[in-house]
Parts: C-alpha cells; sequence; structure tokens
C-alpha cells in the first residue's frame, strides 16, 4: 500500500508542476512547519502538565506500584503504532483525537519523573533540550545537505539501543545505563534535524490536498518523541535524584 507520508514514492515535485510561484511554496511552508511545531509544542507542554499534576497529586505514587502501571507505560506505544500504520486511513479528526490522548497518557506515564528528580534538575534539563532540539531542528530546516542517509545509521542505532535497555533491565548495569542514556541523546539528537528535514520536504507531496492536516500531525507527533526521548535520556544522567 502507498504510503502517503513517505516522500520516497514520488520523484517530482508537484508545486512546481503546476507552476505554483516560489513566493507561494514559501509562504505555504512556513505556514506547514509553524502548525506541526505548534501540535508538537502543545503536546509536550499537556504531557509536563499532566505528569506534574499526576504525580503532585500522590496518585502516580500509588498507582505506579499496582499492575494499572503496565496498562499506563504501554498505551502510549499502542498509540503510536496506531497512528502510524493506520494513518492513511483514518480520519484527520481521529489522528488529531489520538494525539491528544497519547499526549495525556505520556503525562501519566511520565509523572514518576517528578517522584524520582528534583524539580530544579528537571527544569534544568528540560530548558537544555529545548535549546538543543530548537538548534538541531532549525539545522534541519535550513541545511542544503541530504540527511536521508544518515536517517538508515540513526533508526538502526535506536533499534540497537532498545536491544541494550532490555539487556540491561537484567543486568542492571550502572556503567551500561549511563552510555545508554549518553548514545541516546546523540541519536536522537540527529533524529531531531533528520526528521525536520523529512517533515519539510514532505510538503511538497501534501500541498493542496486533503493530506496536509494528517501531515501536521504525524509530523508533530514524530519531533514529539525526538523531543520527550531525548529529554528522558538527558535526564537519567544529568537530574539530581531526591
Amino acid at each position: 500500500m502507498q504510503n502517503q507520508f513517505d516522500p520516497r514514492v514520488r520523484s517530482a515535485d508537484p508545486a512546481i508542476a503546476v507552476g505554483v510561484p516560489q513566493v507561494a511554496r514559501d509562504a505555504g511552508l512556513r505556514s506547514y512547519m509553524l502548525r506541526v511545531y505548534n501540535y508538537m509544542a502543545s503536546g509536550v507542554l499537556l504531557t509536563g502538565i499532566v505528569a506534574m499534576l499526576f504525580a503532585n497529586s500522590g496518585m502516580a505514587a500509588q498507582v505506579m506500584q499496582t499492575p494499572l502501571r503496565w496498562l499506563i507505560i504501554l498505551s502510549p506505544l499502542a498509540i503510536v503504532f496506531a497512528m502510524s500504520f493506520g494513518a492513511n486511513r483514518m480520519r484527520e479528526s481521529t489522528l488529531k483525537a489520538l494525539y491528544w490522548a497519547f499526549a495525556v497518557l505520556m503525562g501519566l506515564s511520565m509523572s514518576t519523573v517528578f517522584l524520582v528528580f528534583t524539580g530544579v534538575s528537571i527544569a534544568q534539563t528540560f530548558f537544555a533540550v529545548t535549546a538543543g532540539f530548537l538548534g538541531l531542528s532549525l539545522y534541519g530546516y535550513t541545511t542544503k545537505r541530504d540527511l536521508s542517509g544518515m536517517g538508515t545509521f540513526l533508526i538502526m542505532g535506536v533499534v540497537g539501543l532498545l536491544v541494550a535497555m532490555v539487556i540491561n533491565m537484567f543486568m542492571q548495569s550502572t556503567a551500561m545505563a549511563f552510555a545508554i542514556s549518553a548514545i541516546g541523546v546523540l541519536l536522537f539528537a540527529g533524529l531531531t534535524a533528520y526528521d525536520t528535514q523529512k517533515i519539510k520536504s514532505m510538503y511538497a507531496y501534501v500541498q493542496g490536498s486533503d493530506m496536509v492536516g494528517k501531515s501536521v500531525v504525524m509530523g508533530a507527533l514524530t519531533l514529539y518523541l525526538d523531543f520527550i526521548n531525548m529529554f528522558q535520556f538527558l535526564l537519567s544522567f544529568m537530574g539530581d535524584r531526591r
């Protein structure tokens, strides 16, 4: 099945083919990317608010000691898979609803961050990741270099990282956990630039169609995941524990 969100499925720029002026294309691209960033930032903000409220309510400490914690932890992953493989068949409103549900569930899942780390270290890490993310995303947006070759390497690195994390669940090695965190930050830093360029290139294939809204939501989800993963890995060795 053809994936409407894969820029490799077509070889020509439809905007150029139909003679859309360069100024109009640039304005449309800026509006498109702004929508992606707005959705992404709103999702991160919603996650942070839910996590903080859930932790401060005292419910997080109780719920995360019960089997219900697995439902909270695994539900966001299930939504990501549903959105990734069902985007073409879903309506735009459905994708948006799933995105906001995902942000809320991630907030519940990440509430433990406020139980484990001090508020100051969480804030410091958040602002550090925000600054890094903005710089890396800006690079991915403005660079003329094709980053597609880097993408395959980074994705393979993430797969290897997941395997290492599973292994360390049994080994409980502090040194290995530190190495995983450091490598994780680097991998998702690279993915931020790569994904931004990919999302930017997607505009040429969806502009003027009913796929624009879906592409915006999926692009926001991608950047959200890059940001959150970079934050969690950096916090794991930079944050001060309570």
